[in-house]
């Protein structure tokens, strides 16, 4: 592994035997305090989840979804804890739109969050949940700094979230009418009661008791669908992981409803052509990378949806002639459009944490967009996910909205491993880019830069990166040549360069294994770090 510094960086790689990284710097210290007091990487894993929801909630929250993939006894193991529309859902609520709100109750689905720390602290975990819960707790009772990107899009959430229709989000997300500036503290005290309520009962206030008792009346109130009983009938789920090798690297995302199998569509494409010889950022690359993955989106918006549901088996979409013949589609000579559809915006916050005995978890946790859909319980903290917003409203569509049904769900987890002397697996690398349907687009250039060019983590997440649009539309970084972005033009790419690398072209996290321990990155497009010990 090459680990000059390729890119101009405002970050090196991390090196440790215990190591978290996420998009804060004090949910990355939540993380690594549990390590020091005993804890394992899912302990860290979940800390540092629940401190995200208190720290960067413009990205996350109580009510989100998340989903994990870890290492550990010697395995892969996937969850997913993401929620499913009410089951007194009606179809006949979006009559006459094209697409379901994103603010209000229209695209509210069970939070699923809460689950996914319970299930992993009590499948994998070592510490009590009440110890795991401390620093989340301290930092919403106590106060947080904001840092520069959660300040940023603190205040594009005021803007977002009127006074008028969100009077709860208001009382619990601002302060004499306004959002927190850079630099400000922060308390958010009914997280803190929230959190220790749900430490308290390894959940149960949540899906069965007080607080499920009232997002049902917030619901009731508001027009909204959500029910306790839907909150009680919630389950998260242990699946079983769907991979493909790209180059003697083995990606493993969580099964759909998650969109992670386009990242491995675009890939299983992209193994057709000889990557390795091309320039990482030269504009032959780029076009084949950036037309693979509009293919992946053309099969992962037509087929992913609740799996209960969909009308295409996953080893079909992977299997070799099958991609092949996608490959077969592309032309080295011209940008095309696909049919992929319009790829949606996102806030979701990723993490990463592995320990000296080769535990590792890769865990993603999201509202969608922001804050979500704008509905904040009152007196909870609670702000409620808009995840409903990715249903189709296409009649017949698999992933068409109904009740009881999961969403194609944005949020995925990473993982990466390879075969081992004695033919078995073994952990490669944790890691993940989030930022809505950017996610599968940022694990496939992160994964090709370090499978085909050897770039260390750090290097992987510094360089520039492209994300596709609607029809020949594409967003391309600064930091590539000029003649690439002339090459691309010429290709018939309609280019967009923004003035500088954002968090809206992802924010990823990696943690990669060593011999003796780990090298970690964390993006420069967020506030966070890597820390280790």
């Amino acid at each position: 592994m090459d680990f000059s510094y390729r890119y101009s960086s405002q970050r090196a790689p991390v090196f440790g035997r215990n190591i978290v990284a996420t998009s804060h710097p004090m949910a990355a210290q939540a993380g690594l305090e549990m390590l020091r007091r005993g804890g394992n990487a899912v302990d860290a894993a979940v800390a540092t989840a629940m401190t995200l929801t208190v720290v960067e909630p413009t990205s996350n929250g109580i009510g989100a979804d998340n989903f994990a993939l870890v290492w550990t006894g010697g395995g892969l193991h996937g969850l997913n804890a993401s929620g499913r529309a009410p089951k007194g859902l009606r179809r006949e609520r979006y009559e006459g739109m094209t697409s379901i709100p994103y603010y209000g109750w229209d695209g509210v689905t069970t939070p699923g969050a809460v689950s996914g720390w319970i299930a992993l602290s009590k499948q994998f975990g070592r510490l009590p949940l009440e110890t795991v819960a401390e620093p989340a707790i301290r930092y919403a009772r106590d106060g947080a700094i904001v840092p520069p990107e959660v300040g940023h899009y603190w205040n594009s959430g005021a803007r977002a979230y009127s006074r008028e229709k969100f009077p709860a989000w208001h009382a619990t997300f601002t302060r004499n009418g306004k959002p927190p500036a850079v630099g400000q503290l922060m308390k958010l005290p009914d997280h803190a009661a929230t959190l220790e309520k749900i430490a308290a009962t390894a959940g149960a206030a949540f899906y069965q008791g007080e607080l499920a008792q009232q997002i049902e009346a917030a619901a009731v109130t508001g027009g909204g669908d959500l029910r306790a009983a839907d909150l009680a009938a919630h389950t998260a789920d242990w699946v079983r992981p769907i991979s493909l090798d790209y180059r003697g690297w083995r990606l493993h995302e969580i099964p759909p409803n998650g969109q992670g199998l386009t990242a491995l569509i675009a890939l299983g494409i992209l193994r057709q052509f000889d990557l390795p010889s091309l320039d990482p950022d030269g504009a032959e690359s780029l076009h084949l990378s950036i037309e693979a993955m509009k293919l992946a989106f053309a099969d992962a918006h037509r087929y992913i949806a609740d799996p209960a549901f969909m009308d295409m088996r996953i080893d079909a979409l992977l299997d070799e002639g099958y991609l092949a013949e996608r490959a077969g589609l592309i032309d080295r000579d011209k940008a095309q459009d696909f049919g992929h559809g319009t790829p949606k915006l996102g806030g979701t916050v990723l993490l990463t944490a592995a320990d000296a005995e080769g535990n590792m978890v890769s865990m993603i946790q999201s509202c969608y967009t922001g804050f979500g859909s704008g509905i904040v319980v009152p007196g909870t903290g609670i702000a409620l996910q808009n995840r409903g917003c990715c249903f189709s409203l296409e009649p017949g569509h698999p992933n068409e909205v109904g009740p009881g049904k999961r969403p194609y769900h944005t949020i995925i987890p990473a993982f990466v491993t390879r075969t081992g002397a004695d033919g078995n697996d073994e952990p490669v690398m944790a890691f993940g880019v989030m930022g809505g349907f950017m996610q599968p687009q940022g694990h496939a250039q992160v994964l090709t830069r370090m499978a085909d060019h050897d770039m260390n983590p750090q290097s992987a997440l510094d360089a520039p990166r492209w994300q596709v649009a609607e029809g020949l539309k594409l967003t391309v970084e600064p930091g590539f040549d000029a003649a690439v972005y002339d090459t691309l033009r010429g290709l018939g790419h309609d280019l967009t360069v923004p003035e500088r690398r954002n968090a809206s072209q992802g924010r990823g996290q990696v943690i990669c294994r060593l011999e003796h321990g780990y090298v970690a990155g964390s993006d420069l497009r967020c506030d966070g770090q890597a820390v280790g010990f």
